[in-house]
């Protein structure tokens, strides 16, 4: 090769590798630090995202599962540098797209280069709830007659014609279930957002009754379709604890989400003559989260 052709490869060569670089530098990246105190980490699929609000648009950082200690996620410094707003998503399994999903947990607005991130506005305000079940079994009651089993059932009923919980509105992407702690397993009752409507749950249920227009679950036959190990049905209720949680709608993992609201131990008693209150026990989950200086 001529010294000139030489030549002109070196230059082109250079001209190449330092258009490579400063395409791998890129825009400048900052790092966000976020801390938060009640969440607890995601199992079964699902995943935090956080956003910043940009213009009035959602950009997001990476998904992580452990929110514990210092989590840092990193963005572009101009979009954050604009940034009015930070939240806190639940993904779903196999979340893909690029917006954030209906189920938030956590929101603040930036005041300088820190946000208060806070719950009740994107979720509830779960500061007054309260309720009250009692156990019965009414959906093996055929003809209206008592079959004589009602540890075997849990209903979320003041009586036999009102709701027996207390609860706000919960907002979009979000429900509540209710639970039954048997010591070997913890079994829905199933999900709801109306506290006067039945359930998605009476898995367990008997033949012959009917379902109250209540969340509630009768736990005496075991079905086929539903894969339970370590439980044998029918399971009293009886010095079991009962429970309410908010659970993400999209939530991949069968176990209760860790937000829960109401619970108590059940008695010995049974029937609508023997209500157990529930204690209102919630503790939401709050952080912050910091940009550079």
């Amino acid at each position: 090769m001529t010294k000139t052709k030489l030549f002109i490869a070196v230059l082109f060569f250079g001209a190449l590798f330092n258009s490579c670089s400063n395409d791998d530098d890129g825009p400048a990246v900052a790092t966000i630090e976020l801390e938060t105190i009640g969440l607890k980490p995601l199992t079964g699929g699902t995943a935090y995202q956080g956003w910043i609000i940009v213009n009035g648009q959602p950009v997001s950082t990476v998904k992580f599962t452990n929110p514990e200690g210092v989590v840092r996620l990193d963005v572009f410094a101009s979009d954050l540098a604009s940034a009015t707003q930070f939240i806190v998503t639940v993904e779903p399994v196999g979340d893909i797209d690029n917006g954030p999903s209906d189920t938030k947990i956590l929101t603040g607005n930036f005041n300088g280069n820190s946000a208060q991130l806070t719950f009740p506005p994107v979720v509830a305000d779960l500061s007054s709830t309260s309720g009250q079940f009692f156990l019965a079994t009414p959906t093996d009651n055929v003809g209206g007659v008592d079959n004589g089993n009602d540890e075997f059932g849990v209903w979320f009923m003041n009586g036999d014609t009102a709701p027996g919980l207390s609860l706000p509105a919960l907002s979009a992407g979000w429900k509540y279930e209710g639970w039954v702690d048997f010591g070997t397993q913890i079994l829905s009752t199933g999900t709801f957002s109306d506290v006067s409507g039945v359930d998605d749950g009476n898995f367990f249920k008997g033949s012959g009754g009917t379902v109250p227009a209540f969340p509630g679950e009768d736990f005496l036959v075991l079905p086929t379709q539903v894969p339970i190990t370590g439980i044998t049905l029918p399971a009293a209720v009886t010095s079991k604890r009962v429970f309410i949680t908010v659970e993400p709608i999209a939530d991949g993992d069968p176990k209760p989400f860790f937000i829960s609201p109401l619970s108590a131990n059940a008695g010995i008693t049974t029937g609508s003559g023997n209500p157990v209150t529930m204690l209102s026990n919630t503790v939401v989950p709050s952080g912050i989260v910091k940009r550079p200086n």
